[in-house]
Formats: structure tokens, C-alpha cells, sequence
């Protein structure tokens, strides 16, 4: 059985316009996103990934092309549809200081409690499910300026729970985070896709994690363009070993993970001790 896409992009060019003209950032996409998985989106600073989860989010337009969701060109989406189907997780921090952790994620009902935002007891719910599924629960009540960056990364991400999007855009959630903390934000995110039949979609450095916990890559590069697939294709296709071909980087095929290229540090050794 074909499985059917959340999210459907077709010839989709992004960038900016000017008074100078277009800038394009990437050219001629075609690829999917699936209900039930977690895509992880890799590639260098600078290659576009942030354009690109801007434009599929709706907050710029693209340059041509279309994106559809759930059978629906997303330029037929008004505000509130999209905030109803979409929910967002950008890297920079909020400043939502002298705020508590409950307040803040009963901000993801903002799409449906209205004018005032008083919350209804469906409302509540929905904030008290996104805690529970968070695992934010000892957090609840703690003002958000007292959290640490892990904790304040969870928070952001149960107030998208509690939107209740079948769509979740994160931007480099585990940014900055030490390595106990990415793990719990990775799988975490992989745990709620599969269990809630979401579509996540997340750009990230940790290559490793997006190897072993993402369902599916993207992979991005300037020159190189996009690839889409399962890690396993993308390893056969040597698109993987291809777009990550950087000296002091190897990749092993047997294992599928990025190692440090020990020839290169004997090497930086060598001219280090002849200085």
C-alpha cells in the first residue's frame, strides 16, 4: 500500500526577492514528508536549511514551485489554518521570562482559545497531555528563566504538542545542548512521531543521531542540491560519503557513522613537530 504524504513539494525553489533580483537558495525540489516519521534535514551552515523550513512552514514564500499539505496548496492556508496544521520550533530563545512552564505551553492553544486566550477545559487537557508526554511534569510549575537549556528545549517542545498539529517544524532543537540532552530531545521526538502518527521535520548537526533515530534524511548542500531517502539508501546511493566529504572526516559504510580520519592527525602531528 502507497503510504500518502502529509507534506508534497514540487519544483520548489526558495530564497528572496529584492530590488536587485532573486536570490536563490535551493533550485527545483522535489520530495515528501510522511505521517508517522521523523525526517531529519543535514547539511553545512550557510547551505539553506532554515529557508527552506521557513518557506514549508509558510512564513516566506518560495521563488516558484508548490508545496502541498494534506492534499491542500499551501498557499490556499490562511494564518489560523496553518497554525492549526503546523506548529513550529525555532532555535533562538524566547523571551518569555516571569513566565511559568505551565503557562507557556498552554501558548500552543493559541490557535484555538481566541481573542482573550482563555483557556477552555479542552484546552487544559491538551496542555496537561503535552507536560505528561513532554515528561515535563517536575517542570510544571517553575519559572521559564530557571530552566536550564535542555529543560527550556523540552518546554518549547510540549507547547508544540499541545497545538495538536499533525505538522511539527523544529529548527536545530538539539542546538547547543550536551549530549544527554540531545539523546532525550531525539528520541523524545522520534517516540512522538511514531506513537502520534505525526510528520516531524527537524534540521540538525548531530549526524549521528539523525543516522540511527530519523525514518528519513534530507540532505543538503549549495552545489550539491537535495537528496532524499532512508539512511540505508542514502549510504548505497554514496550520496551520504559524498555530501559530507570534508578532509579529517571519513565515513564507515560497515557501521554508518562519521569517524575522525586518524591518517589526518598523524599527519597534523607530523607538521606540528617539525615547526
Amino acid at each position: 500500500m502507497k503510504q500518502v504524504e502529509t507534506i508534497k513539494v514540487r519544483n520548489l525553489t526558495t530564497g528572496y526577492r529584492n530590488s536587485k533580483g532573486d536570490k536563490c537558495v535551493t533550485r527545483c525540489l522535489d520530495a515528501s514528508l510522511y505521517p508517522g516519521e521523523l525526517t531529519c534535514l543535514l547539511g553545512p551552515n550557510g547551505a539553506g536549511k532554515s529557508t527552506l523550513l521557513r518557506t514549508l512552514a509558510g512564513f516566506q514564500k518560495p521563488l516558484s514551485g508548490f508545496v502541498e499539505i494534506a492534499g491542500r496548496p499551501l498557499a490556499d492556508y490562511s494564518g489560523k489554518d496553518l497554525a492549526r496544521t503546523i506548529s513550529v520550533v525555532l532555535t533562538e530563545k524566547p523571551l518569555l521570562d516571569n513566565m511559568d512552564v505551565e503557562t507557556l505551553v498552554g501558548l500552543g492553544r493559541a490557535p484555538y482559545t481566541g481573542f482573550w486566550g482563555r483557556l477552555s477545559v479542552r484546552d487544559k487537557d491538551a496542555v496537561n497531555n503535552a507536560i505528561s508526554l513532554a515528561g515535563i511534569e517536575p517542570l510544571r510549575y517553575r519559572m521559564v528563566q530557571s530552566l536550564s537549556d535542555g529543560e527550556r528545549q523540552k518546554v518549547m517542545i510540549a507547547k508544540a504538542f499541545a497545538q495538536e498539529t499533525p505538522v511539527i517544524f523544529l529548527d536545530e532543537p538539539t542546538a547547543f545542548l550536551d549530549y544527554p540532552s540531545k539523546v532525550e530531545i531525539m528520541l523524545l521526538l522520534y517516540s512522538f512521531a511514531h506513537k502520534m502518527e505525526k510528520t516531524i521535520f527537524m534540521s540538525t548537526h548531530d549526524l549521528d543521531m539523525a543516522m540511527q533515530l530519523s525514518d528519513r534524511i534530507w540532505l543538503m548542500d549549495k552545489k550539491l542540491g537535495v537528496k532524499t531517502g532512508t539512511h540505508e539508501e542514502l549510504i548505497q546511493s554514496g550520496d551520504m560519503e559524498l555530501y559530507f566529504d570534508n578532509p579529517g572526516i571519513l565515513f564507515d559504510k560497515a557501521d554508518g557513522l562519521f569517524k575522525i580520519d586518524l591518517k589526518k592527525k598523524e599527519e597534523l602531528r607530523f607538521k606540528s613537530d617539525n615547526i
